[in-house]
């Protein structure tokens, strides 16, 4: 079953396009990686799934019943986020917002969803810690948790391993591979080309005219090969 159907998309920022004639399709349990030079368009992509940009032209469809309020998504940090003063438990809980509405008070159902959430990241004797006083690799675990919180069909990674040292880099990744394990599609914005030789099913390498293919399609190709050095 489809989750995510682009057609025709055409990305750019300040009158200029960067991104022609953008099309590929991601069905339920799928593991794509986006790779591509710096400023190629991989953020724009994902900005522009999420609602959060205008594309140039063209369509983003989701399937399976799925609304953009309801796609898992972690960002890029920033240094300002890392410092956030706000415990493990209210970041995670957070993830719940959209589906919460206007209310002053997250429902039960909404904190149990956090308890759980944390509890599969691991994160869940974190749970009244200060965020801004963890690890990198603890950060990264409980925005996912956070992530979790608001999908069981679609997660978009925005480079979710940078800054971690080579066992957080590690542990995240199986982490992730497990989630897609148990049938959650995962949208992953990578520069570690071994990461999407090793994990990916599908490849989408971002330039001016893009190329999207399986992974067996794209690493025996000779663009797969100049760019994963295989």
């Amino acid at each position: 079953m489809s989750v995510l159907k682009v057609e025709n998309l055409s990305l750019g920022y300040n009158g200029e396009i960067i991104v022609e004639n953008l099309k590929f399709n991601i069905e339920q349990g799928d593991y794509l990686c986006i790779i591509g030079e710096n400023g190629a368009g991989k953020s724009t992509l994902v900005r522009t799934i999420l609602g959060l940009q205008d594309a140039a032209c063209g369509t983003v469809t989701l399937g399976d019943g799925l609304k953009k309020s309801e796609i898992g998504y972690l960002p890029q940090q920033t240094n300002v986020q890392k410092d956030f003063p706000a415990s493990v438990r209210e970041i995670v809980l957070s993830g719940c917002q959209a589906r919460n509405g206007m209310r002053p008070f997250y429902k039960k159902e909404f904190k149990l969803a956090a308890e759980n959430n944390m509890r599969r990241m691991g994160v869940d004797t974190l749970a009244g810690r200060c965020y801004r006083d963890l690890s990198g690799g603890q950060q990264q675990r409980v925005l996912l948790a956070r992530a979790l919180c608001a999908t069981s069909k679609l997660l978009l990674l925005d480079e979710p391993v940078s800054g971690l040292d080579p066992k957080a880099t590690a542990d995240m990744y199986e982490t992730i591979k497990n989630l897609n394990d148990e049938g959650i599609t995962i949208v992953m914005i990578s520069h570690d080309t071994e990461a999407a030789y090793k994990y990916a099913s599908h490849i989408l390498h971002v330039k001016k005219n893009p190329v999207f293919e399986t992974k067996d399609e794209y690493v025996n190709s000779d663009l797969g090969k100049a760019f994963l050095s295989i």
